[in-house]
């Protein structure tokens, strides 16, 4: 695990520019992401050495796998705070959530609990990977309804979009934000991933970008990408991304 900061002249990522991470899965022990508290530290220290000044933690909230809540969230980011006092970083940490669209969102929404949200209103969202929801378009109203804006967390995953791409613009025109994962630039999860997202930013529909962190093996491909560096700067120079102001 530590072997990370070994040989820093291997490091071939910069992404000071981007000033915050929006997505990944850093508190411990909550989802799948980092077990427990040292894994974490770990991975913070190892972004923080990309560039990384600012983490807003995204642990899922899908009510048959993690029934995560606000108190669950922000106790364990409370804890992560505390824990970094004890380090020399200087780094910004604080609890969201990524929500899947499910009928527990559904009710909250009802019931009008307040939801995580990454930046004043904006709301990060999720939804399957196998089939679009045929109440998408309806789940995401009624999330403005309630005066929150949907982001679409990592939209080039969804792979049934890609031969609907029409479903992109719809969503753009209801005024979702889209958030690509960095990853996805380098094709980790697939040739088709990367030509989506390829295509989403063609169409300069990209406004945030996310690690969408989970583990020691996405830090390892993305600080050896010069690839992830040069579009990430690119995006920065044309003004399109919202991370710096997060």
């Amino acid at each position: 695990m530590f072997g990370l900061f070994k040989k820093k002249e291997n490091l071939h990522t910069d992404l000071s520019g981007l000033v915050a991470d929006m997505h990944n899965h850093l508190i411990p022990g909550i989802d799948d992401g980092a077990t427990d508290m040292e894994s974490s530290i770990v991975m913070i220290r190892a972004m923080h050495a990309l560039g990384y000044r600012k983490f807003i933690a995204t642990p899922h909230v899908q009510w048959e796998m993690f029934k995560n809540t606000h108190e669950i969230i922000e106790n364990g980011a409370n804890n992560v705070r505390e824990r970094l006092k004890e380090t020399e970083m200087n780094v910004e940490f604080r609890g969201a959530a990524e929500y899947f669209l499910d009928e527990h969102v559904d009710e909250l929404l009802e019931k009008n609990v307040p939801l995580l949200t990454i930046y004043k209103n904006m709301v990060l969202v999720e939804f399957s990977f196998i089939r679009q929801p045929m109440d998408l378009k309806d789940k995401l109203f009624q999330l403005q309804i309630k005066g929150y804006q949907p982001i679409i967390a990592h939209p080039e995953r969804y792979l049934y979009f890609g031969a609907h791409k029409n479903v992109y613009d719809e969503l753009h025109d209801m005024d979702c934000v889209f958030q690509l994962n960095l990853l996805s630039l380098v094709g980790y999860y697939g040739k088709k991933q990367e030509e989506l997202a390829q295509y989403l930013i063609k169409k300069k529909y990209v406004s945030l970008l996310g690690s969408d962190l989970h583990n020691i093996r996405h830090i390892n491909i993305l600080r050896a990408s010069s690839t992830i560096s040069a579009t990430v700067n690119r995006l920065l120079d044309a003004g399109v991304l919202l991370n710096p102001d997060l």
